[in-house]
This record gives structure tokens, C-alpha cells and sequence, in this order.
């Protein structure tokens, strides 16, 4: 595999950062919207177009700067706003926010549109003008150190933390040798692995972040009474939570963590950072448990152009946006679900390959997906979104020593 040169391309953005994709997104205000949104995009009939949302009605200040910060990826090309006209959401700072980042966007307000129908017809009409738009936008040479690629796991099993877990690792480790960022999560399934990241840190004080934010997790999901050990987990071989921890810790390479960062905030510079999206504060009703779709998008919102996405017991669910690419644990799972899954990573365990040598084939995958191939779940059309009420506090200088390094130079 060579890492090294540009050997993609990619769409250059007003703020000069590149995406390997150009969608336009229809994003719904409230779910009273939804329907009108979706009618849209089916309407369009094209892949690009894709449908995202947030469902509340009252105001909510991550779920706003989530979306604005989705709206402006860089795999985003331009927004389609759609309001039904009375919802909390403010439209015209994300208008605003569209705006300034030099994305065409318009926005549709179902209340003075003329209701549903009026509504869908003047949405595929605007669509199709930001989509035009959109492709106008230039093309440029891309290299692996202009890429973020986050990592999840979902349905694992026993296999997950032997094969295709330490696989994405060995990936993870090229890419940030390449100057590439790369983001693991999540706290609340790293339980009993806090001092061995801590260990990783790039300062004592980010390492004592790191420990504090397991903490935080443990605290959390003991309030719920319930954490990320599901029944799917046992089912397929799991015995503990800090067995499923350590497999999912195996994710994240040998590389030094370098910040802890929170959904929605984009990293200071290349490396490796945990994202913790496990809600600060006190333990509120409609705060949610842990989601795979959701924790997606956030990797997705802090700006990764790529997720990995391993798999056990077999997961089929892909992402608006940015391209999911599915890591198979089990061969026996790959056997029954090859045509959702890109790499088959439980041929390690049958001896008919190298953690090192599957490592290798995930980076070529990335690169081919970079480069414009579709992943699996892309094929398939999976657009799944997910973004519900949550409350963070901004990450200070202990959580992004990079950052700090930077402003004080």
C-alpha cells in the first residue's frame, strides 16, 4: 500500500478544506417537516440528495451548532432548510452560517410555501438548483494528511476485539504516521481502559481528562441503568463490559492520543483524538443511550470524511454525508452478509490472513472510497441520520494541548 502523495482528488471548499464527496443536503427543522424533507429527496431520485433533520421542537444549543456544523462539512456541497415555520430552531443564523461558508442554500417555510404540496414542488425545484450549483465547485488534488476518518463499532461479538477491531488499528496507525487525523470513540464503551489511554496522552493533563471522562461515562449509564452491554453482546460471545472495552480500545491503534474532543468540534491539527459523547451535566429524560447512527454523525459533524465501521454479530446501517465503510469480525456473519460488508476481517481467524496484512487492505479501502468508489452501504442507499438533544461544554486547552501549543506559539 503507498500512503504517501496525493492520490485522490477532492472538492475544495471557501475555507480550504477538501471533501471526497458533493451532497446537498435537505435538512428538516423540526419533525413536523419531516415528511415534506423526505418527499423531496425521494422526489429528486438521486443519491446525492440526501435527507438530514433534527425532530424537536424546543431549541437545543447542540443539536443548532450540530447542524451547522454538518451543513458546512466539507463532503457537503449545499442545504436545502426546510421549516415548518413556528419550531424553536433559528433558520436564519443556519441559513447564515450556509451562507458565509460560500454553499448555495436556500430555505422553504411550509407555513407560507402554501402547505405540503406547494412545499415538495418548490423544494425539488431548489434542490436542483443548489445541485447544479454544487458540481460547479472545483476540484483539487487530495492526500491521506487531508483526511479525518473516525472509527465505531456496532454488534460486536467475541471476535470483534481479535480481528477486525486491532485491524482498523493497524490502519488508524498508517494514517496518523501519513499526517492524516483519525478520531475512535466512545467513552461509555471504554470503561476499565481509562489508564491505559491515559498512558497514550500527549500531556499528563489530557491524560487526566481522559480518565475523568470514563468517569463521567461510568457515572452516567449507572444512573440509567444501563450502559453499551447489550444482550446482542452476550449472545455472540461477549462476557463483560471490560472485555467489549478492550476490544473496542484495540480501534484505536498504538499512536499518542493527542485530544479529547466533543461532538461537533473539529480537530486542532493531525493525530488521534477520543471523542466523548456521553452528555455533560445531570442525567436528563431524552438525553439517549448509546446509538451507532447517532454517534456517526457526531464523529461525521467534528468532520470526518470516512467512517470505519466494525461488526461482529453484522450491522447494515451506512450514514448520510460521509461514505461508512463495514469491517467484518466474524467470518462466519461476512459468509451470510457479504454484500453489506467491504473487508472481511475473519480471515484472520481461519489463518488466511494478517491483522497487519487486513490493516493494509482497510487503508487501500479508505483510499478507493476517497477516491470516489462507493462502500458497500453507500451501494445499497443506507442514509440513516440520527441527531437528538444533548448538552456539552466547549473543550478547553487540557482536552486540545495541540491547540493551545498553537495559540501560544
Amino acid at each position: 500500500m503507498d500512503s504517501s502523495g496525493p492520490s485522490f482528488s477532492g472538492y475544495l471548499r471557501a475555507d480550504g478544506r477538501k471533501g471526497i464527496r458533493n451532497a446537498v443536503l435537505v435538512a428538516y427543522l423540526v419533525e413536523c417537516a419531516h415528511h415534506v424533507a423526505r418527499r423531496i429527496v425521494t422526489a429528486c431520485d438521486d443519491p446525492a440528495v440526501q435527507l438530514v433533520g433534527f425532530p424537536g421542537c424546543y431549541p437545543n444549543t447542540y443539536a443548532a451548532g450540530m447542524m451547522e456544523a454538518i451543513a458546512t462539512h466539507s463532503n457537503v456541497g449545499g442545504v436545502l432548510i426546510v421549516s415548518l415555520g413556528c419550531e424553536g430552531f433559528d433558520r436564519g443564523s443556519l441559513a447564515a452560517k450556509v451562507a458565509a461558508s460560500g454553499r448555495p442554500v436556500e430555505t422553504l417555510v411550509i407555513q407560507e410555501a402554501g402547505g405540503t404540496l406547494a412545499t415538495i414542488a418548490a423544494g425539488v425545484a431548489a434542490a436542483k438548483r443548489i445541485r447544479a450549483a454544487a458540481a460547479q465547485v472545483r476540484r483539487v488534488p487530495m492526500a491521506l494528511s487531508d483526511l479525518v476518518v473516525g472509527t465505531i463499532c456496532g454488534g460486536s461479538d467475541g471476535t470483534s476485539g481479535i480481528t477486525a477491531n486491532p485491524a482498523v488499528g493497524r490502519c488508524f496507525d498508517a494514517l496518523v504516521a501519513a499526517g492524516a487525523t483519525c478520531i475512535f470513540e466512545e467513552t461509555g464503551e471504554l470503561i476499565g481502559c481509562e489508564q491505559v489511554m491515559a498512558s497514550r496522552a500527549i500531556t499528563p493533563e489530557l491524560g487526566e481528562a481522559i480518565e475523568a471522562s470514563v468517569a463521567k461515562a461510568v457515572w452516567y449509564y449507572t444512573t440509567l441503568g444501563y450502559g453499551s452491554f447489550a444482550p446482542g453482546n452476550a449472545d455472540g460471545g461477549l462476557t463483560t463490559q471490560e472485555e467489549k472495552s478492550l476490544g473496542a480500545y484495540s480501534k484505536s491503534g498504538a499512536s499518542p492520543i493527542s485530544g479529547l474532543i466533543r461532538p461537533g468540534e473539529q480537530a486542532p491539527g493531525a493525530g488521534l483524538y477520543l471523542m466523548d459523547v456521553v452528555p455533560d451535566g445531570e442525567v436528563r429524560f431524552g438525553f439517549p443511550n448509546i446509538s451507532d447512527n447517532a454517534e456517526i454523525v457526531e464523529m461525521i459533524a467534528s468532520g470526518c470524511h470516512v467512517i470505519l465501521f466494525t461488526t461482529g454479530r453484522g450491522s447494515v446501517v451506512g450514514s448520510a454525508i460521509s461514505p461508512v465503510i463495514k469491517v467484518c469480525a466474524n467470518p462466519e456473519t461476512y459468509a451470510r452478509l457479504a454484500g453489506d460488508m467491504d473487508i472481511d476481517a475473519g480471515r484472520v481467524l481461519l489463518g488466511q490472513a494478517t491483522l497487519d496484512g487486513v490493516g493494509g487492505e482497510i487503508l487501500d479501502k479508505v483510499i478507493a472510497v476517497a477516491s470516489g468508489e462507493e462502500s458497500r452501504s453507500e451501494a445499497l442507499g443506507h442514509q440513516e441520520f440520527i441527531l437528538t438533544y444533548k448538552q456539552f461544554e466547549a473543550s478547553g486547552p487540557t482536552c486540545m494541548p495541540l491547540a493551545a501549543h498553537r495559540s501560544n506559539a
